[in-house]
């Protein structure tokens, strides 16, 4: 495809085309966070490998080896949902504190537990789970305050950052980990992992968040995770987003699941490994800058499947070279396409969140994200097991390959859409006399139009897109009925299950959805007339 020429350039493509990688570290909050992450990032690789050695060191077996990773992975499946929510429902900085917090302190029992001899396999694991769930709690949220730190155009470059910080993290903690125990003993992993939360802490209790006022009551963990699920199922670019991201995932887990046996195969040294997986976290880095070119340049369809394809025939060649220098270009090349579609895509489920519900649909993409991986390490190991290793990286390559043709049924959204809140609703009157509980209900909302007969047809089609709107914002049924007696007149009608829920649609009104309010008042005639209706329970 032919780059766009500048002139043609929308504003967004313009904003892009002037932002720097490097552009969100002008924002001090997020540059202390991204160095104070850096530090701990590596801290924790460290405790992965002191983890790992420890529990061989303790004659464990492999079963308690293997369960360490599960212990790690475990608390994203089971805390995933309600970490969103209540990233959603509390102060997020608060939450991130008190998150890090916990899990220095888990980090210190655990430190002095081995330094002191006094650890066994089942508290190894039982607090390697412990901090591993406040991670779990921390990441929706820790994603979710990223639009509060940076510009909305320099998300993309934000999110690249946290990548390269990742990596680099990936990279180093491992090797490092490795010297220090060999050095001072296992011990000295876990104590500089407890000593690695130190920085976030102190950047994020220094950090002055504003708080956004709110006038609609206060959600609780169960309704409020039942509304993300129903917000992600409602929305349809989010929703073809966690699916791209999904599929991808799960074709793309194969290279960095088989990549310890591909080197193996190699070398029998463990450098080849190592020398491999820097070449995948240098490519991440270069990925980052190749990024900023494209966007200036390309849609963030193509991009992003430009980078799918690419990770695929990156899988594909390493199923088919033997030779180490070889190998490490082909991982170089993987590790930039890898960055590509994660930063696009975690950049895009960011800008497409509105504030009221982003933890909690960074949670669900999350679930989706590290499920897919999980699951596609798993099948793609147990075929490599029996078909060998080449076989399944071929065939995890051209899966990957195969889909960017998910362009074609769920493409990528426009990232334009402003989910800034539009609450311009009139806010129901509720007469003296009238007792009404934030729980009470279900409600019935009932809105008259008066339609111009000549855009009947095109009110309809309109009024039927804003039933995702109505249905995605708390509605649990919906409807528009026209009146027998009168041709022209026009009944919507929505269930909310209880009054504390409507008031919160209307904070969860868009301007986005203004776009659509003001395309159907277009063919109407006068003001609509609402109603609010609430269930009659009779008196005991």
């Amino acid at each position: 495809m032919e780059p766009i020429p500048s002139h043609e350039l929308t504003g967004e493509q313009r904003s892009r085309a002037t932002t720097s990688v490097w552009r969100p570290l002008r924002g001090s909050t997020f540059r202390n966070l991204l160095i104070a992450d850096v530090f701990s990032d590596i801290g924790t690789f460290m405790q992965g490998v002191g983890a790992a050695w420890l529990m061989v060191s303790l004659n464990a077996g492999p079963m308690y080896v293997a369960l360490t990773q599960t212990a790690s992975a475990l608390p994203f499946f089971l805390f995933a949902l309600p970490a969103g929510a209540l990233g959603d429902i509390c102060d997020r900085r608060k939450l991130i504190l008190f998150t890090e917090i916990w899990m220095a302190f888990v980090a210190i029992v655990l430190a002095a537990f081995v330094t002191t001899g006094f650890i066994s396999p089942w508290l190894l694991l039982v607090l390697t789970f412990a901090l591993s769930a406040g991670d779990a709690f921390e990441t929706p949220t820790w994603r979710a305050v990223l639009p509060e730190l940076v510009a909305r155009e320099d998300l993309e470059a934000a999110s690249a950052l946290n990548g390269i910080e990742f990596n680099l993290a990936r990279a180093v903690g491992p090797g490092l980990a490795g010297v220090l125990i060999a050095a001072f003993g296992v011990g000295t992993a876990f104590v500089l992992n407890a000593a690695s939360f130190i920085g976030v802490i102190f950047v994020v209790a220094r950090w002055k968040r504003p708080h956004p006022k709110r006038t609609a009551p206060a959600e609780r963990v169960i309704g409020a995770t039942m509304a993300a699920l129903r917000y992600v199922h409602y929305s349809i670019g989010i929703r073809a987003l966690i699916i791209r991201a999904g599929a991808v995932m799960f074709f793309a887990s194969a290279l960095l699941a088989l990549l310890p046996t591909v080197a193996h195969n190699v070398s029998s040294s463990p450098i080849a490994f190592g020398l491999l997986l820097g070449c995948f976290g240098i490519g991440a880095v270069l990925g980052a800058f190749v990024l900023q070119i494209a966007r200036a340049r390309w849609s963030t369809e193509t991009v992003a499947s430009a980078g799918v394809a690419i990770l695929g025939l990156a899988t594909i060649a390493v199923s088919v070279l033997h030779y180490l220098p070889a190998l490490s270009v082909a991982m170089l090349v993987g590790g930039g396409a890898w960055i590509i579609f994660i930063s696009l895509v975690t950049a895009l489920v960011q800008k497409l969140a509105p504030d009221w519900v982003r933890a909690r649909v960074l949670a669900v993409f999350m679930l989706v994200f590290q499920g897919g991986m999980a699951a596609g390490s798993a099948i793609w190991g147990a075929v490599g097991e029996h078909a060998g290793v080449p076989t399944a990286l071929m065939w995890a390559g051209f899966g990957a390959v195969a889909t960017t043709a998910l362009g074609f049924f769920w493409r990528l959204p426009d990232t334009t859409m402003d989910v800034t809140p539009w609450n311009h609703w009139r806010m129901p009157v509720i007469p003296d006399g009238l007792e009404l509980e934030s729980e009470s209900g279900p409600v019935l909302v009932t809105v008259e139009y008066l339609v111009d007969r000549d855009h009947a047809s095109d009110f309809l089609k309109a009024m039927h897109r804003n039933e995702q709107i109505r249905r995605r914002d708390g509605a649990s049924s919906w409807g528009i009925y026209r009146d027998t007696e009168q041709r022209d007149l026009y009944l919507e009608t929505f269930v909310v299950h209880s009054w504390a829920e409507h008031l919160r649609q209307h904070e969860r009104f868009t301007r986005a959805d203004h776009a659509l309010e003001e395309r159907i008042t277009g063919y109407i005639l006068k003001e609509p007339k609402v109603r609010h209706l609430i269930y009659a329970v009779p008196k005991v």
